[in-house]
């Protein structure tokens, strides 16, 4: 999960993201970042997040991401 949070520090160094569980729903990343931040992730855990996991629910929080990549690592 520290990978994750390295990720998401390289976009956005201002967010307590251990802590923050509304990254989506109180826009603390806005569009770009989440672009930014899929392509990251994708890249990173050699995954492919497709269009069923782009919801806000994945990416809300560091957690609710690092199961979302466990999903879809576990398709594999």
């Amino acid at each position: 999960m520290e990978e994750l949070i390295e990720i998401l520090m390289d976009i956005n160094p201002d967010v307590d993201y251990e802590k923050e569980q509304s990254l989506i729903d109180g826009k603390v990343l806005d569009s770009f970042s989440i672009i930014t931040l899929i392509g990251e992730i994708s890249d990173h855990f050699d995954i492919e997040i497709g269009p069923r996991y782009l919801v806000p629910e994945n990416f809300n929080s560091v957690q609710a991401m690092w199961d979302m990549i466990g999903r879809i690592q576990g398709e594999s």
